[in-house]
């Protein structure tokens, strides 16, 4: 009995997996996106996310207290990846609006290409919860005026919700295109991209004559 209980050592701890530096945003959220693209979104939980950013449960909360939060985080970091690729000036270029919008999406599509098969996870998972589509899209709107503002284009004012919702709605369609794309260079998406701002540029016009007239 004695060699069954020894009293004078302590139970061994299991070492967590650690990785240099201190806990960050960005750590969390490729943690979080290398599992979601191997095993899905839904059933990902917070632990799991811990444990691939080589952090404990308490330090992952101390930077996202919920998954919403991190998916917030990846968009937010997406945004401000989107605006810093952008060239000094290039809102004052040469271009129309809508050229200049359509180089703002393709550089977002761009910067969210390694990360594709998580965001389709995502996507795909949250479809299946309304709650999570319906926190998401004021999200996506903060972002479509993120990009209106990056092309040169107010997105104050009620002129400026409607250009938010209008090129929200051309960005989805060109979406829903990337995760399907496999070209090297995304063709599909740009092609889809395109007629979206086509369409949006038309019914804009159509809008603006019919103010036109009534003045």
């Amino acid at each position: 009995m004695a060699g069954d209980f020894d009293m004078g050592k302590k139970p061994r701890k299991t070492k967590r997996k650690t990785k240099s530096g201190q806990p960050t945003p960005d750590r969390v959220i490729d943690a979080a996106l290398t599992l979601a693209a191997t095993g899905g979104w839904r059933q990902l939980g917070l632990a799991g996310i811990a444990e691939e950013a080589g952090l404990t449960l308490a330090q992952l909360r101390s930077v996202f207290p919920s998954k919403a939060a991190i998916l917030t985080g990846f968009v937010r970091r997406t945004d401000e990846r989107v605006l810093a690729g952008g060239k000094a000036g290039d809102e004052d270029g040469d271009g129309t609006a809508r050229d200049r919008l359509f180089d703002v999406l393709m550089r977002r599509f761009d910067v969210l290409q390694p990360d594709r098969s998580a965001v389709r996870a995502i996507i795909r998972d949250s479809l299946c919860d309304p709650l999570a589509v319906l926190c998401q899209g004021p999200m996506l709107l903060c972002s479509m005026a993120s990009m209106l503002e990056a092309a040169g284009l107010s997105s104050a004012g009620p002129i400026g919700a409607l250009r938010t919702k209008g090129l929200a709605l051309v960005y989805l369609i060109a979406l829903r295109a990337w995760l399907k794309d496999d070209s090297a260079d995304l063709a599909k998406t740009m092609a889809a991209l395109d007629r979206g701002l086509r369409q949006a540029e038309k019914m804009a016009a159509f809008l603006n004559s019919g103010r036109t007239a009534r003045a």
